[in-house]
């Protein structure tokens, strides 16, 4: 496919949702960026999000969903509009593509004819609408190093790229980002998620503050109760739009127990989970991948990360990790707690703090291997298991 496409999905049949999940999210460069169910939602969703695409189950009540369909067409003649019925009727078929739908799909939706449908938009898209990555970190639990990777990531990618790369702090509430950079915002993730309009590029740049290494920082807010009042269809709208000025955006967050946190994984182009040696963040790791599994995720996209590797008091292996999971381990940061702590507690990054140290420069390698990917090995072959995985049984 020659670049990502965005889609909303229309769909109120719950059983049919993790189908469509996993046919989109299972195919490379197209993210769902978001799900509706009411099809009086589908034009202010749409005049919300950027994106190429809508795929819709026309469902029991067709000429309800088509009417929304007429007027998505009308104001946005270059999305493209995919309709999916389990009625393969003539007239139905004939009136909807009079609506100015591109293709009638029927259910269960054939995966080939999807295919060559999808490479038609991507054949039409001009470099022009080229968009970053977007890469979020999460950590398996709480103080594995998810916030120290998202912002030295980001600064490496700066120093390896030369590109225009943003870090944005999804942690609403607790989120240190700003303070691991040593930055006062003026203007936060708050600020740009008051509006349900499509945000302007224009406005977006005003909120972000520079850091001296050309990095560019949106943070938290400063309060519980802006807090409150984000949602993550608002931070899809802000991530999106990010996307079309950067060449990199990297996202702290989202939290596991962030509800939107779907919504942020089903946008990103690489997830990294990040886990230390130990025995209940392992154990989080496995429930969260189950998860989103279940959910439909593509788990191709979700690359493990341990932090703090060569512990002393560690009892448990990178093996180890990689036999419960049934899941390669992407990367590899060693203990360094001095180093680390001491950038942290100085608001420096690595590059400046410790330029010379095994830490940074195991997270320079992750970033050049996130930049240039080829050649690099599945990292999904599920191993074979060992014997510490009686622990998590």
């Amino acid at each position: 496919m020659a670049q990502d496409i965005r889609f909303i999905v229309l769909n109120s049949d719950e059983a049919l949702g993790g189908a469509w999940r996993r046919l989109l999210l299972g195919l490379d460069g197209i993210k769902i960026v978001a799900e509706v169910e009411e099809p009086a939602l589908l034009p202010q969703a749409v005049k919300q999000f950027p994106v190429q695409a809508v795929l819709v189950n026309l469902g029991p009540s067709p000429d309800v969903v088509l009417t929304q369909i007429s007027q998505v067409v009308k104001d946005h003649p270059d999305i493209v509009v995919f309709a999916a019925s389990d009625s393969t009727d003539g007239q139905l078929i004939l009136k909807t593509m009079r609506t100015g739908v591109r293709e009638f799909l029927p259910i269960p939706i054939d995966k080939a004819t999807f295919i060559e449908a999808v490479d038609k938009i991507a054949t039409h898209q001009s470099e022009t609408t080229k968009l970053g990555k977007i890469i979020t970190v999460m950590g398996a639990s709480g103080g594995v190093g998810a916030s120290m990777l998202a912002t030295n990531l980001a600064t490496e990618l700066v120093m390896l790229t030369g590109g225009k790369v943003t870090v944005v702090d999804l942690d609403y509430r607790f989120g240190q980002v700003a303070m691991l950079l040593d930055v006062e915002p003026t203007f936060t993730l708050a600020d740009l998620c008051q509006s349900p309009e499509q945000l302007e590029v224009q406005v977006i740049e005003r909120a972000l503050v520079k850091h001296p290494s050309g990095l560019a920082v949106l943070s938290r807010p400063p309060s519980f109760t802006q807090a409150e009042q984000i949602t993550a269809a608002s931070c899809v709208g802000v991530l999106s739009t990010l996307q079309q000025f950067n060449d990199y955006v990297v996202v702290d967050g989202p939290g596991r127990e962030d509800k939107g946190a779907q919504n942020i994984l089903d946008i990103s182009d690489v997830n990294l989970m990040v886990l230390q040696l130990l025995v209940p963040t392992v154990r989080n790791a496995a429930r969260i991948i189950e998860l989103m599994r279940d959910n439909g995720y593509n788990l191709d996209r979700t690359k493990l990360v341990c932090n703090r590797v060569g512990r002393d008091s560690s009892t448990l292996r990178v093996d180890d990790v990689v036999s419960t999971l049934s899941k390669q381990v992407f990367a590899e940061i060693p203990d360094d707690w001095q180093t680390v702590s001491g950038a942290i507690n100085l608001g420096e990054t690595l590059e400046s703090f410790g330029p010379k140290s095994k830490v940074r420069t195991s997270i320079y390698e992750i970033a050049e291997r996130l930049h240039d990917p080829s050649g690099q090995s599945d990292d999904n072959d599920a191993p074979k298991k060992g014997l510490m995985e009686r622990i998590f049984s």
